[in-house]
Formats: C-alpha cells, structure tokens, sequence
C-alpha cells in the first residue's frame, strides 16, 4: 500500500492506493463509520488488475475537514471525488459502500462523463431508498438511528469512554469477527482526531433524507427529478442480505434508474460484506468487469 497527500479543489486530501499506477483506476470509497483504511481487506484482491485508490473523504481521517453541516451536502463531496477523478485522463470505475455509494451515485448522476462503470456494496440511490424510509414500514424501523446520529449532542454521546457507544453502533446486529482489537484501534485513532466525529456526523445532518416514524407515513418528501437521477453506466449492486440497516425494499425499484443493472448477493454477509468476504466480493466484481 502506497499513501500519499493530494490537492483536490484548493484543499488536502489522504489517499492509500493498491496495485500498479499504470494499471486502469478504480476508486473506492467508504461509508461511515470508515475511513479510506477500510478498504485494506478487499484491496489486495483487485490490486493485481486494478490501480485501487481509496481517499480518506472530506471530513474523515487525514483529509479536509471543515466546519458546519452545510460543509457536508452531497454536491461538496460529489465535487471532491470529481476532482480526484479529473486528475486521470478518461472516465473511471467507482465503487462505493454506505455513505460512499451514496458519494459514487453523486458521481454517475451527475458526473457521467467521469464515470466508466459504477460498483456499489450495500449502499442506496436516493429514490428506492427514501420511498422506503418514508412508508412508515419496516426500512423506517430500521433506519431510526439516523435520528440519532442527527442530533445535537451525537458528537459527546458516541465519542463518550473513548468512543464506546460508536463501537457499539458500528458492531450493532452484524458480524463483526473481523473486527480485532488492533482494528478497532485504528478506527479509534481516525475518529479521535480534531473535529473528525462531528463532522462524519455531518454528512447525516447535511442530508435531505427524510425519516419516518415506524407506522407514520410521511408524504413531506424532497423532490426527485427522475431524469436527473439516472445511472445509465453499467451498474453493478453487490448485496449482503443479513443487513440490519439496508434492508432489500431500499432497493426496490432500482432499475428505473439503473437501466444497465447487474445484482449479485453475497451470501452469509451482511453490511460489512467488503470485510467478511472481500475474496468473494473480488471474484464477483472481476466477473462482471469482464463482461
């Protein structure tokens, strides 16, 4: 693994990479509560057909980290990773997980020009994903927590006795077996650096996602303009179906705007499916790279 400190739009960002420069980019970018190390277990598997290049993300680890919620709207962070991807001389494949699939469907909806091929594991299109969490019904009940991460005092209550409540939540109802004492403590280190939690939190506060409450409908939604929301690169959805916090129906109707769509479970894994199976996740994302 390579690291290295790079300039995106005035401002400094980490990156870690894998794999030969020469060989094609694929970006990788991580969901909360990771930082660009996550990727160290799948890397390796890719690293021999692909350039990996995984940023810590505005806000997270080593990277720019500004104050303010708006700081944090998707646009900003769609438009950091657009200048890293503008640093190459033709479109990319990007692959994302939680927070950043949602940073990578920013990229294919309205970046399209800088984006080959569009990978995501266990992360949601804005459309299928608020339509369930707005129902009132099961993906509302699963998705309570983002109320709590919204809230004014989240940033002293997760980082209390050393971040005990965040490894909680992080280890909540999945597996977790690959997360040793060492890891945790690396997760620690990038969370206990100046204003890093607060500002991860950020990116929920920043978003216009609306949470329902379990058996409440809401009908008060943002506005979605399917035309503009569409990923009309091939589109690969990598799943692991034990997930407690993305639940099946928050891809629901995924097609409508991914018309190149190819869905691949990968079984016995669950949101963390990058750490659990990350030889599988290779194989899978290889394959279908060769299609």
């Amino acid at each position: 693994m390579d690291t290295e400190f790079v300039d995106l739009n005035g401002q400094s960002f980490f990156l870690r990479s894998w794999g030969h420069p020469d060989l094609p980019p694929l970006l990788m970018l991580h969901g909360f509560p990771e930082y660009g190390g996550a990727w160290g277990d799948l890397a390796p598997y890719l690293a021999d057909h692909f350039h990996c290049i995984a940023p810590d993300q505005r806000g997270y680890g080593q990277s720019w980290t500004p104050d303010g919620v708006g700081s944090y709207a998707l646009s900003k962070l769609v438009s950091d990773m657009a200048a890293l991807i503008e640093r190459f001389d033709a479109p990319i494949c990007v692959l994302g997980h939680d927070w950043g699939a949602s940073v990578a469907y920013g990229l294919a909806m309205f970046r399209p020009d800088l984006v080959s091929r569009l990978i995501i594991a266990n992360g949601v299109h804005p459309v299928p994903f608020q339509r369930a969490m707005a129902a009132g019904g099961a993906q509302s009940e699963a998705s309570q927590y983002i109320n709590a991460l919204r809230a004014s005092d989240a940033t002293a209550h997760f980082s209390a006795s050393n971040f005990a409540k965040l490894e909680h939540f992080f280890r909540f109802g999945m597996g977790t077996d690959w997360l040793s004492d060492a890891t945790i403590q690396d997760y620690r280190t990038e969370w206990s650096r100046p204003g890093r939690l607060d500002a991860m939190l950020n990116w929920y506060r920043a978003s216009p996602l609306v949470v329902a409450r379990p058996g409440e409908p809401r009908t008060d939604l943002p506005e979605f303009p399917p035309d503009r929301l569409m990923v009309n690169c091939p589109h690969l959805l990598l799943w692991g179906s034990e997930d407690k916090a993305l639940l099946p129906e928050s891809t629901d109707g995924l097609e409508a705007f991914a018309p190149d769509l190819t869905r691949v479970e990968i079984p016995s894994t669950d949101h963390w499916l990058h750490h659990q199976r990350p030889k599988t996740v290779a194989q899978e994302i290889l394959n279908w790279m060769a299609t």
